[in-house]
């Protein structure tokens, strides 16, 4: 249960679905309810998929490329720091679809980039290897503490289906002022978390570079 709320926790602040429903809704609100909801349900299989990606196989692709956990952290947190800042500082303006994707496919749009990166983007896949680093693998998934992670996966992706499903209902029932209020709080709380993965990714290179000191 602990490894369960550690990564629900983690997850949930970083992808942060309440708050980011309404900027799916700016950028779908020209499709009807059926897209929306077709959308909705494509963004969160498509999240599943990164984020069960990134919890199982995220630290051997680090370690292909060469890249430590530690320099993981500190770009993800850096990317995930840069966008918050971008929100806060946002104007109060309401977003219109990016050009051309009035006319452009569900199915193209859903991955890139409702998927990623305005979902599940380099923060989140950041912290899902991190949770994932030491686990025991696909051969491991009998026990129910290994069982916690995908479990995580799952429930996020739900939630996130949830959230973009009924984000229409939840703009109209906030209305402007409730929204912006949310969604500043949600960009200052991404910010945060961004700053904590740097701090993170710094004292772990720290202690990896005093361990190697001579005594």
């Amino acid at each position: 249960m602990s490894d369960f709320l550690i990564g629900f926790t983690a997850l949930f602040s970083i992808i942060n679905p309440v708050g980011m429903a309404f900027v799916f809704y700016d950028m779908s609100r020209w499709l009807t309810p059926a897209e929306q909801n077709r959308l909705a349900r494509r963004i969160a299989i498509n999240s599943l998929g990164v984020l069960l990606v990134s919890l199982y196989f995220g630290v051997y692709i680090l370690g292909f490329f060469g890249i430590t956990l530690a320099a993981l952290r500190i770009g993800g947190g850096l990317a995930v720091a840069i966008n918050g800042w971008r929100m806060l500082n946002a104007t109060g303006a309401r977003k219109a679809a990016p050009g051309g994707m009035d006319t452009a496919p569900i199915d193209r749009m859903a991955f890139f980039p409702l998927t990623v990166p305005l979902t599940t983007g380099p923060g989140t896949m950041a912290t899902a290897v991190a949770l994932g680093a030491n686990h025991a693998g696909l051969h491991g998934l009998g026990t129910l503490k290994d069982l916690s992670l995908p479990l995580v996966a799952a429930v996020m992706a739900g939630a996130v289906y949830i959230c973009y499903r009924f984000s229409a209902k939840l703009s109209q029932l906030l209305g402007d002022s409730g929204t912006e209020v949310i969604t500043r709080i949600s960009a200052f709380l991404l910010l945060c978390v961004g700053v904590q993965i740097i701090l993170t990714g710094v004292t772990d290179s720290l202690l990896q570079a005093l361990a190697r000191v001579p005594s």
